[in-house]
């Protein structure tokens, strides 16, 4: 009879605590499908990432938007406890795959620590890219408009020398075998495939009569990570200029030019020392090719950064008596050398590895001049290159009433392609444009080879207005050329926010920013006077705009919203 007594108690104990934990487990379920319901909520139109964070509660981070997003097509919602285990265990760990993929992405994408800003779920860089004024219909060319081709066989009958004809019996798909694997170039077998060639004749034989590479040619990429990475195998100096350059050689036979680190970054040209007394940059020759493909020119040859090992990759191998010469250990342990050129090749202006890790610029180099020979011109706005003289431009307004007569400015597009050359030099504050080259083959009708620009990005604090001399005296500008820098001033697309990040994209940002951004900020400041120089000639001139774009759509007359 206790013992009954005792039991009935302790049963409506138990039954209780199972009552109250069944009701625990129903509300937290309930809670469970609340929270679900309102992360998978679907959109309902496409909308970018930011109406999607509108739709979560709460301050939540982008790559938790996108996956909710993402997981609303595919996740259902089910009023089982056993379901929604399922369904947090998948969400948790789909939310661990995408955070860690967009970690990656982010890593890739920061130059400077920052996170590139965005538009509309894309970056800026890549919005640019896809507008309309950066694809445009490119003229149809014909065969006489690439620089080099790939010899045929009926070529070489109908022009070839009799040795050449005893050779006819070689086929189309014959090699060309090289034969120097013991210097230590690569051994390697040429077809007439496209596939077969190394990244560096690729870019030769994608020289057309208006362009020096085009943006979308996946050999680009190809061929500036062939210049960070492959083997440096020769180093010698490079005859000609004011400072020292090299010539490196890799075993793919494929050769760049070094330009190397002799300040810092950060060092700004001293306020009282001429244009032509200053030192050349690597950084300038890196940010110049970034911002010349910004401006949709395509007119400089890819350059990329690289840290090599100056012992090693220059000191050991160089075969240059002159250059092995100059080569010394600076009083705290780091080697230097300083070559022989006109200026600064001295012990007072040595270039110093830290110790021996040293940044320099790698250009690729133009076909060689037996192939593909270029002309010098001098350039109509060339400054004097003395102390106390000044150039004829500088003091007649009216100096492009004469050059307009002169050939080949009185014709073609040779007088506006000379004036997207100074819009360039501006923006970068380049003053050491002496000269032009253009190549051989194409005449008078071809773009301007924009080439030597490492006294750019010298001065940030102050803007040269006398680079804009071509502008400002002729009134004439490309119209393709006014809507890219009217697209440029825009917050979506602005020239600092792109050309940052198209910097991040060198191996060297990794090292530190290429560019400072008091040098991003004046690319905005000089881009806004560049805008109001070309306003001020269309209150004065009616024939400012060079159609470059007739045919075209009528949006195009409007600025790029």
């Amino acid at each position: 009879m206790v013992r009954q007594y005792l039991g009935r108690p302790t049963r409506s104990i138990y039954l209780g605590l199972a009552c109250l934990s069944l009701a625990l487990h129903l509300l937290l379920a309930f809670f469970c499908l609340s929270v679900l319901q309102t992360a998978c909520v679907l959109p309902t139109s496409s909308s970018s990432s930011s109406n999607l964070r509108t739709d979560i509660q709460g301050h939540q981070s982008i790559s938790t938007s996108s996956l909710a997003a993402s997981s609303s097509h595919k996740l259902p919602t089910s009023t089982h406890d056993e379901e929604h285990d399922k369904l947090k265990a998948l969400l948790h760990h789909k939310e661990r795959d995408s955070l860690a993929d967009t970690t990656e992405r982010e890593k890739k994408l920061i130059g400077d620590g920052k996170l590139i800003q965005k538009v509309k779920g894309r970056s800026k860089l890549e919005a640019l890219f896809e507008h309309l004024l950066y694809n445009l219909p490119s003229p149809e060319l014909q065969e006489d408009d690439w620089l080099l081709r790939v010899k045929t066989h009926e070529d070489a009958r109908e022009t070839g020398s009799e040795e050449d004809k005893r050779e006819d019996a070689i086929t189309s798909d014959s090699q060309w075998q090289s034969a120097s694997q013991e210097e230590g170039y690569d051994k390697v077998a040429w077809t007439s495939d496209v596939e077969t060639h190394p990244p560096w004749l690729r870019f030769h034989l994608g020289i057309s009569r208006w362009e020096l590479y085009n943006r979308k040619d996946p050999n680009l990429a190809q061929l500036t990570h062939s210049l960070a990475t492959q083997r440096i195998l020769g180093a010698i100096q490079k005859t000609g200029g004011t400072q020292l350059k090299l010539l490196i050689s890799f075993p793919n036979y494929g050769q760049a030019l070094l330009k190397p680190m002799k300040q810092s970054r950060d060092a700004e040209t001293d306020v009282n020392l001429f244009y032509f007394s200053d030192f050349e940059r690597h950084n300038a020759e890196i940010s110049a090719f970034h911002l010349d493909r910004l401006l949709g020119f395509n007119r400089i040859p890819p350059v990329v950064g690289r840290l090599i090992n100056v012992t090693t990759e220059i000191r050991e191998i160089t075969t240059d008596h002159r250059l092995s010469r100059t080569f010394f250990t600076s009083p705290v342990g780091n080697v230097c050398f300083y070559g022989q050129c006109e200026y600064y090749c001295t012990t007072e202006n040595p270039v110093c590895g830290q110790p021996h890790a040293l940044e320099v610029s790698l250009a690729a180099m133009l076909p060689d001049l037996t192939l593909a020979s270029r002309r010098s011109w001098r350039s109509p706005w060339r400054r004097s290159y003395s102390r106390t003289k000044l150039a004829q431009w500088e003091k007649d307004p009216a100096y492009c009433d004469t050059v307009k007569q002169t050939p080949p400015y009185n014709h073609g597009t040779r007088l506006v392609d000379l004036i997207d050359m100074a819009i360039l030099d501006f923006l970068m504050s380049n003053m050491d444009r002496h000269h032009y080259e253009t190549f051989e083959k194409f005449g008078n009708e071809t773009f301007l080879l924009h080439l030597d620009n490492g006294r750019a990005f010298g001065r940030h604090s102050r803007d040269e207005p006398s680079i804009l001399a071509p502008l400002q005296q002729c009134c004439r500008i490309r119209r393709s050329t006014l809507l890219r820098l009217r697209l440029l001033s825009l917050p979506g697309f602005r020239m600092s926010d792109v050309m940052r990040e198209s910097l991040a994209q060198d191996p060297l940002a990794g090292v530190a920013p290429l560019l400072s951004e008091l040098h991003l900020s004046a690319l905005d400041r000089r881009l806004a006077t560049v805008l109001q120089v070309v306003q001020t000639c269309q209150g004065h001139h009616n024939d400012v705009i060079y159609n470059d774009m007739e045919g075209y759509d009528k949006e195009y007359d409007q600025q790029p919203n």
